[in-house]
């Protein structure tokens, strides 16, 4: 349980956007690092820096994170414009004081040696992300706190690549596409989690604007775990042909109350991704095979390059205006 005193330093917390723990073991976090500039690293770079923390944005290439700071510049022009609509000239200060916030390199391990927090969000692939986290956790100071966003992959697996200590202060931390909107943060604890790293992680996601919620370390979490058995049925729905993918998409938004159909919401999220979490599922077997039973036309759809919004085309051809 959290006692009274750590109440009152997140409380503190969160008028000074000072960051406070109930641990003497763990310091401030005030600099962050996060690496990957695509849509989900600079959407958490934008949400950190907004809320005045110091972050740094790694990627491989210069070309890489130009992409990521204009995602970041054309996002907060769209936030600032919606928080001053009368005035230009808060927008800009707005705009500016987040900005400053932000530096971009392509050196992780030197970014990794003056950072409080670590969070990875990288291509899908379990030994990429170890062989990312292994380096980092020899440079990094002890007391930093390692995350990955992943949607699919174990964090504790994840994490076998680091020592330990770093075990205790390695967690996931899964935020939702498009960051800056998207009000939820999954929180996923592996049974190495310390308390002290636990609740650091929930005052920081609080920080930044966002609702936490928590989880085992499980496949799929929460969110995916419900999410994708549904999106599958409506694939396998489509594969028995029993009814049309406009049909199945018009029946959960007027019968059930859904702002997206599963097909439409499957295009959103990419194909390639629903894909490759369920077969990640099928693969270590954790879950019941009729969860992860395969697709005919997902597997077809991506065998053609047909991947959803991001291809221009997938359930729905978004090519035609």
């Amino acid at each position: 349980m959290t006692i009274l005193n750590v109440l009152t330093k997140r409380a503190s917390f969160l008028s000074t956007r000072a960051f406070s723990t109930s641990s003497l073991m763990m310091k401030d976090i005030k600099n962050i690092t996060v690496i990957g500039a695509g849509l989900m690293g600079s959407g958490i770079v934008q949400v950190a820096a907004q809320a005045n923390f110091k972050v740094t944005m790694i990627d491989t290439s210069d070309a890489a994170l130009a992409n990521g700071t204009n995602i970041i510049s054309s996002s907060l022009k769209r936030v600032a414009r919606k928080k001053f609509a009368d005035d230009q000239a808060k927008q800009t200060e707005f705009i500016d004081q987040t900005m400053r916030n932000i530096t971009t390199s392509q050196d992780a391990e030197g970014a990794a040696k003056n950072s409080d927090l670590i969070v990875e969000a990288i291509v899908e692939n379990i030994d990429v992300k170890q062989k990312l986290f292994g380096s980092l956790d020899k440079v990094a100071p002890k007391d930093t706190i390692f995350c990955s966003n992943t949607s699919s992959l174990p964090i504790g697996l994840i994490a076998e690549a680091t020592s330990e200590e770093r075990k205790k202060r390695f967690a996931g931390l899964h935020f939702f596409n498009p960051v800056p909107a998207m009000k939820l943060v999954e929180i996923i604890r592996t049974e190495n989690v310390t308390d002290e790293v636990f609740d650091a992680l929930n005052v920081f996601t609080k920080s930044v604007g966002k609702t936490p919620v928590s989880c085992k370390d499980t496949p799929g979490f929460i969110v995916n775990r419900l999410l994708v058995p549904y999106m599958m049925e409506a694939f396998r729905i489509i594969d028995r042909e029993e009814a049309s993918v406009a049909d199945v998409d018009t029946a959960m938004k007027l019968g059930a109350g859904m702002p997206m159909g599963p097909l439409e919401l499957a295009d959103f999220v990419g194909l390639d991704t629903m894909k490759f979490i369920v077969d990640g599922w099928e693969k270590d077997g954790k879950l019941d095979p009729a969860l992860t039973k395969p697709s005919e036309v997902l597997d077809k759809l991506v065998g053609e390059g047909s991947l959803g919004r991001k291809s221009g085309k997938g359930f729905y051809d978004y090519t035609k205006k």
